[in-house]
């Protein structure tokens, strides 16, 4: 039996995975982030190494092939630059580099049709036709897109504190959130200049913040459910996020095909990926509501069940077996999933 590596090399982790050809996860490591574009080549291919010598614990002779899911701009890398490190553990197989979008897809399903909806700190949608790629939507970055996502919340949180502290704005309860986020005290009759010495602060402490780093107040939204400014921050990233599903699952239509090719809710499964989307639950109910009003077709909310993934490596772990020409059906599928649970405790 052919024994297999998979990989799923995020911005801040890396995941390894020794796989054998029954779908049976036999050994898994972890490392530092091993996006080359975020990291740099020599420390993102370290970072693979690491996880992969944990993964194999000292067997890598014995693995056929191997398959690393990485960000898009990644996969323009030549496959050699990786065949040629992996060489140093003795893995001497075919290496192939893969989309992480394709990763968390796989993660939620074995079919080689549907949807993807990943909403981390940017937001991307994907339409998986016959196990490729066919459209990707968003995922541009926080200064051209990644609506809705969690730079995109952390953005709106603070503007709408700005606002409500000079009044241009409703009273939010996000308000002493964030300023405590920041190590601020809110004193109504303590200004500066003319302006309250709270907000004077805001505008300072943001500022000196990395832009990508405004994701960090994300989780504040949702500690305040009942707050009408919180509420309306997680309707429009809901609206963003299912504009950004529903223009993956229409896009590749020609003339006359509005509707011949598009996503069939029910008939294709949908995979929701990164924190925003499945954890606190209101983004994703929100979507899928959005999302059932604009397919009249979709049985309302209940006919739109989106499996929630925690990462790629499932479906990396997925993709190396059907890239080596091994059929992956529901029993190989569940066989990946409750052996790679065992070995990461359960998580």
């Amino acid at each position: 039996m052919r024994n297999f590596l998979a990989i799923d090399a995020g911005g801040t982790s890396t995941r390894a995975v020794l796989i054998n050809s029954s779908g049976q996860c036999l050994g898994y490591g972890t490392a530092g982030g091993g996006n080359p574009v975020s990291r740099g080549f020599d420390a993102a291919l370290a970072a693979l190494l690491d996880a992969s010598r944990k993964a194999t614990g000292g067997t890598a002779g014995e693995v056929a092939e191997v398959l690393v899911a990485m960000a898009g701009a990644s996969l323009e890398l030549p496959t050699h630059l990786f065949r040629d490190g992996f060489a140093e553990l003795g893995l001497t197989g075919k290496v192939m580099i893969e989309s992480d979008l394709l990763a968390t897809f796989y993660s939620g399903t074995y079919h080689d049709d549907g949807l993807a909806l990943i909403a981390g700190t940017g937001a991307v949608g994907a339409r998986v036709v016959s196990s490729r790629l066919e459209a990707v939507t968003d995922g541009t970055g926080w200064l051209l897109g990644d609506n809705g996502a969690g730079f995109w919340l952390g953005r709106e949180i603070v503007r709408a504190v700005a606002a409500a502290l000079d009044g241009r704005g409703q009273a939010t309860s996000l308000t002493l959130l964030v300023l405590a986020e920041l190590g601020v005290t809110l004193d109504p009759g303590e200004r500066t200049q003319g302006r309250l010495r709270a907000q004077q602060q805001l505008i300072l402490k943001v500022y000196e913040l990395p832009a990508i780093e405004l994701s960090r107040f994300a989780p504040l939204v949702f500690q305040v459910k009942d707050d009408a400014v919180a509420q309306d921050i997680i309707d429009r990233a809901a609206q963003a996020l299912t504009q950004t599903l529903l223009a993956a699952s229409r896009a590749g239509n020609g003339p006359g095909e509005a509707d011949g090719r598009q996503w069939q809710p029910g008939a294709q499964p949908l995979v929701f990926g990164g924190s925003v989307l499945t954890k606190g639950g209101a983004v994703a109910a929100a979507v899928v509501g959005r999302l059932s009003a604009a397919m009249p077709g979709a049985g309302g909310p209940a006919g739109i069940s989106p499996v929630l993934v925690e990462d790629g490596v499932v479906g990396a772990s997925v993709m190396v077996l059907k890239r080596s020409g091994i059929q992956v059906d529901a029993p190989i599928f569940a066989r990946i999933q409750q052996s790679l649970a065992a070995l990461r405790g359960g998580k």
